[in-house]
C-alpha cells in the first residue's frame, strides 16, 4: 500500500475545506479532496482510489448503528416530544432562571438523542421569545442554545458517540458516561458567557420573533415523550450495571418502537422511521467521504507528522487525543467527521502511549467541540437562519463557542489525562 507524503495529506484536507466553503456537498468535497491528496502525495491514481475505498469500506459497522439510531430520533422529533421536553424544561424553572432553562432543554434534547439542528430549530423560537421578554441580547439567547446544544453532544447516543464506540472498541455507554464531567463543564462555561453576553450587542425586542413557530401542537405528556429515549438509555445501561450487553443496533430503534407505543401511536412507526432515515441520509453520506479521506491521512505522514510534534515538545503522549480532536473536528467543522477521523487514524497510536480506551474517547470528542463550529460546516448556517443572525453577528459568537468547547476539552484532559480517571 502507497504512504502518502505529508504535503499530500495536509493539501487532501484544505481542498476539502476550500471545497465545503464553495458549497460543494461535504461528502464530494472530502472525497475530491482525498483524491487531490493521494496524487499530490506521491501515489498513483488505482493506489489513491484503493485507499479511499478502504477507509470508506471501514465505516460499515458504523454506518449500520448510525441507521439504527434514526428510529429514536426520527420519533422524537415527529412526535412532538422532543417540543415537549423542551416546554417542561422551560416551564418548570421560571422566568427568573429563564435563559438557564434555554441550555438545560438543549442539552436534554441533545443527550437524549435529537439532532443538533432540530433542537436549534425547536428551541430557538422559545429562546428568542424569552430573550424579549427577560431584555437579553440575541447573542446571549443563541450562547445558551448552542452552548447546551455542545454540552449535550458529547453524552449523546448520536453518530460521533457510535463512531469513537466503534473505533476505540469499547461500549457506547462508555462514552456517554466517561462525557458526563466536561458536559457539566460545558453547561456551567455556556452559564458563564451567556451572563457575560445578555447585555451586549442587539436585543431581541428589536427584531420581532416569528410567533407562528412557537405555537405548540398537540403535543404528549412528558412521561410518555421520556418513555422511548428512557428504554433505550436503560437497555445500553445493563452492560454497565449487569454486564449484559445491548447493541446500540438493537437498543436505539427498540427506544423508538417503545416511545411509539408510549404515546399511542403505534401506526406512526413508518412514518417515524423515514424521518429518521432521512436524516441520517445526510450523515451516512458524510461518513462515507469523511471515510474516503481518513484512508488518505491514515496512510501519510500527517500522522507520523503530528505524533513527533507531541514528542518533541515535551508534552505528555495523551496530549495527543485532545488535539486529534482538534485539529479533525476544525478541519472539517464537524464533530461527526472529526472524531471519526481522529479515533480512526489516531487511535492505534493514542492507546499505544498508555492511554485507556475511555480516556481517549473521551478527550477527542470534547476536543472536536472546540472548532466544529467554523463556516464551512452546516451548522453555522443552520443556527445563523434558524436564529436570526446575519453572517457576521453569527461569527461575533465564534469565539464564546469554541471557549465553550476548549473548556470541555481542558476539563476532559485535566480530569482523564493528567489526573488519569478511568472505569
Amino acid at each position: 500500500m502507497a504512504t502518502i507524503s505529508t504535503l499530500g495529506a495536509a493539501a487532501g484536507l484544505v481542498i476539502a475545506i476550500i471545497l465545503i466553503i464553495l458549497k460543494v456537498p461535504p461528502v464530494y468535497g472530502m472525497m475530491l479532496g482525498a483524491l487531490a491528496g493521494g496524487l499530490i502525495g506521491g501515489a498513483g491514481l488505482s493506489e489513491t482510489v484503493g485507499l479511499m475505498v478502504s477507509g470508506g469500506s471501514g465505516m460499515a459497522s458504523g454506518i449500520l448503528r448510525i441507521i439504527a439510531a434514526g428510529m429514536l430520533a426520527g420519533f422524537l422529533i415527529e412526535s412532538g416530544s422532543a417540543e415537549t421536553i423542551a416546554h417542561t424544561i422551560v416551564g418548570k424553572m421560571g422566568s427568573r432562571f429563564a435563559l438557564l432553562a434555554i441550555i438545560l432543554s438543549a442539552w436534554v434534547l441533545q443527550a437524549v438523542g435529537t439532532f443538533g439542528d432540530v433542537v436549534v430549530v425547536i428551541v430557538a423560537p422559545i429562546a428568542l421569545d424569552i430573550a424579549a421578554s427577560t431584555r437579553y441580547s440575541r447573542a446571549a439567547a443563541t450562547i445558551a442554545l448552542i452552548g447546551g446544544i455542545h454540552a449535550g453532544n458529547i453524552i449523546s447516543p448520536n453518530p460521533n458517540t457510535i463512531a469513537l464506540s466503534e473505533n476505540l472498541g469499547i461500549p457506547m455507554t462508555s462514552v456517554v458516561l466517561g462525557g458526563m464531567i466536561p458536559a457539566l463543564a460545558g453547561i456551567a462555561f455556556t452559564y458563564i458567557f451567556m451572563t457575560v453576553l445578555k447585555n451586549k450587542g442587539e436585543m431581541v425586542g428589536s427584531k420581532p420573533v416569528n410567533s407562528a413557530a412557537i405555537e405548540t401542537k398537540q403535543l404528549p405528556s412528558i412521561g410518555r415523550a421520556l418513555a422511548g429515549p428512557f428504554c433505550t438509555i436503560n437497555l445500553l445501561m445493563l452492560r454497565p450495571i449487569c454486564n449484559i450487553t445491548i447493541d446500540p443496533i438493537v437498543a436505539l430503534p427498540i427506544g423508538g418502537v417503545i416511545g411509539a407505543i408510549a404515546i399511542r401511536k403505534p401506526k406512526e412507526m413508518l412514518k417515524y422511521a423515514n424521518t429518521g432515515i432521512q436524516r441520517m441520509s445526510g450523515i451516512v453520506l458524510l461518513l462515507l467521504g469523511t471515510g474516503t479521506i481518513s484512508g488518505i491521512i491514515s496512510n501519510s505522514g500527517l500522522k507520523d507528522t503530528l505524533i513527533n510534534l507531541v514528542e518533541v515538545s515535551g508534552v505528555p503522549g495523551y496530549i495527543l487525543a485532545p488535539l486529534s480532536g482538534i485539529v479533525m473536528g476544525g478541519a472539517t467543522a464537524s464533530c461527526v467527521a472529526g472524531a471519526t477521523v481522529a479515533s480512526q487514524v489516531f487511535g492505534p497510536t493514542i492507546l499505544s502511549l498508555g492511554v485507556t480506551a475511555v480516556q481517549a474517547a473521551v478527550m477527542i470528542h470534547a476536543g472536536c467541540c472546540v472548532f466544529d463550529c467554523l463556516p464551512h460546516g452546516s451548522f453555522f448556517h443552520i443556527s445563523a437562519g434558524t436564529l436570526q443572525l446575519s453572517i457576521k453577528e453569527r461569527l461575533k459568537i465564534i469565539p464564546y463557542e469554541s471557549l465553550i468547547g476548549l473548556g470541555m476539552t481542558v476539563v476532559a484532559t485535566f480530569v482523564y489525562g493528567v489526573l488519569g480517571f478511568t472505569f
